[in-house]
């Protein structure tokens, strides 16, 4: 009895070290960051923009152009010899959504890469998923800045690429002397404001010359707002700095014209208004109002000009809605070279693995459709030239001033941190202790 009991005690103490050994490895295999599937001859990408709902306006175009890549990519033989799958997602303009989605595109999905977002309600919806499953988004929109995640690329421009030269500019170029901020009622243009605010009042504008006006998405009525404008306005050197995004934009412009404003009474200096958006406007009243931007479609070189058409041909052949009617814009061009960049960074690291593929994304430099960029050495953001550009009868823009050579992305703006008291780029502290944990185990 008592060989037989001290049998039976060992084989159980046998069995809970087994078990307990099987649910460690088990424990950590589920907190791992997820791995990258690139099964056979094929990999997954996320193409994640809204398609319908508020945003679809400008989103379409960038689900549309991200598929052009893909084909041209698939067509000269893919990515590491494999064909990319895009695996094309809905959020609807509805910014939890997008955090669902995302998951969806990595836990389900796994696919390598992400494509998209516009608003910045809808990055930082979805950023905490990324970080957490150690996922890659390529973010192709301008937007605010104050951010520096490990886990974007953000290929559009930073607050001093955008906001402060348009400004800047009016100022310079205008003389304007009174500024009107409006905006919709979200994360960019708050913060958008704030830099602009914080950069009128180095420059000596008062308080009283600086009105700040949101409006809710999809917002209709601007009857009131323009009448305010228009007082505002009305003893001259006063601009506009719009921040409005979306569908909105539309019966904005539509209002300031119906009460007989103009851009020689009081410019539109526009941040989310570009030729894509412009397709949905009567445009021959917002002759003269101004955009800035990183990217025109008017950029007139041969490299630019086949891109254009190649849309305007993909559009078509595809059945897309506008067919040849189409457009390209800089959120357009943004969008369409991350699926190169991306490219470029796997074939570097020879690797479709995240960590790999950023380590390999810092510091390139590519030609894009609107001339050469650059990847940042070390922020995550792009190197890009800016334009100011003049809206014209036809839609497009007349290109009316722009960068002395590519200018140098801020993560963070240097007006809203004076002291330089920048955060340091660092991935989450979840995943960094998971990461350890991993590190422990492997020893």
């Amino acid at each position: 009895m008592m060989g037989a009991s001290f049998q039976l005690e060992k084989r159980l103490r046998q069995f809970f070290k087994i078990a307990s050994l099987s649910f460690l490895m088990l424990s950590i295999i589920s907190i791992l960051p997820l791995s990258v599937h690139a099964d056979g001859h094929q990999v997954k990408i996320g193409v994640l923009h809204s398609l319908s709902g508020t945003m679809a306006i400008s989103e379409t175009s960038l689900r549309d152009v991200v598929l052009m890549a893909v084909e041209e990519i698939n067509d000269s033989g893919g990515v590491l010899g494999k064909e990319i799958v895009p695996v094309v997602v809905d959020p609807a303009s509805d910014w939890p959504l997008f955090a669902d989605k995302a998951k969806q595109l990595l836990t389900q999905d796994k696919v390598a890469v992400t494509f998209g977002c516009w608003t910045s309600v809808s990055r930082k919806s979805c950023l905490p998923v990324f970080e957490e499953y150690n996922g890659l988004l390529f973010y192709p929109v301008q937007y605010e800045g104050e951010e520096q995640s490990l886990n974007v690329f953000y290929t559009a421009a930073s607050p001093n690429q955008q906001l402060v030269p348009a400004a800047e500019y009016m100022m310079e170029e205008y003389e304007m002397e009174k500024f009107y901020l409006l905006g919709t009622d979200y994360v960019f243009p708050r913060t958008a404001n704030k830099v602009l605010k914080a950069f009128l009042k180095s420059k000596g504008v008062p308080d009283e010359n600086v009105e700040e006006v949101y409006t809710p998405f999809h917002h209709q009525d601007y009857q009131t707002i323009v009448s305010q404008i228009k007082e505002f306005a009305a003893e001259g050197n006063a601009c506009v700095l719009s921040t409005i995004n979306g569908d909105s934009n539309v019966p904005f412009y539509k209002e300031f014209a119906n009460q007989g404003l103009t851009s020689e009474d009081c410019p539109i200096m526009a941040f989310s208004v570009a030729e894509d958006e412009l397709r949905a406007m009567d445009v021959p009243p917002l002759v003269g109002h101004l955009a800035c931007w990183n990217y025109y479609q008017s950029i007139d070189t041969p490299a630019n000009n086949n891109f254009v058409k190649d849309f305007k041909d993909f559009c078509e052949k595809t059945s897309l809605p506008g067919g040849a009617d189409r457009v390209t814009d800089d959120p357009i061009e943004a969008a369409y070279f991350g699926v190169y960049v991306w490219k470029a960074a796997v074939e570097k690291a020879g690797s479709f693995e995240v960590d790999k593929v950023r380590e390999a994304v810092y510091g390139l430099e590519f030609d894009a459709p609107g001339g050469k960029k650059k990847m940042h050495k070390n922020n995550q953001h792009t190197l890009k030239p800016v334009y100011v550009g003049e809206i014209l009868a036809n839609g497009q823009f007349d290109i009316v001033w722009q960068s002395e050579g590519l200018v140098s992305p801020d993560s963070y703006s240097s007006y809203l941190h004076p002291d330089g008291d920048y955060p340091a780029p660092t991935p989450n502290d979840k995943f960094k202790e998971l990461s350890a944990k991993s590190d422990r185990w492997k020893k």
